[in-house]
């Protein structure tokens, strides 16, 4: 089960500060701030779908991700490649590079990863 995208705005930001208080996540929410009661609710959610954790320090909770953000967006993007590119990458790197505004760099950079990694599966 994935993150909502409010769930997903609070991990970002528990993701940044790698532990954290209700108070420091509440801090990097822009104004109009949440109400702290909102946020906790999501953090409960998170809590519950396993994607942080927290240590009880008195009567508050420091709470740090017990998954890695890289971990979490592969996932993620390989969930949309499976749902909307019928499991295709060439589909999906289609789409990316015809529907995204990359510019000349981006895509030179972008071919120079590519290479370097068929190149290292080459090697195997």
């Amino acid at each position: 089960m994935g993150l909502t995208k409010a769930e997903e705005q609070v991990m970002r930001y528990l993701w940044n500060l790698e532990k954290a208080y209700l108070k420091n996540i509440l801090d990097e929410f822009p104004d109009p701030k949440p109400a702290a009661t909102t946020v906790a609710t999501l953090l409960k959610r998170i809590i519950d779908k396993g994607f942080a954790g927290y240590n009880q320090h008195g009567s508050n909770r420091e709470y740090y991700p017990l998954i890695k953000k890289t971990d979490y967006f592969s996932t993620q993007v390989n969930l949309m490649i499976r749902d909307y590119f019928n499991n295709s990458a060439s589909q999906f790197a289609s789409f990316f590079t015809n529907e995204t505004k990359l510019n000349l760099t981006d895509l030179e950079e972008i071919k120079k990863l590519v290479e370097k990694k068929i190149k290292s599966k080459k090697k195997l």
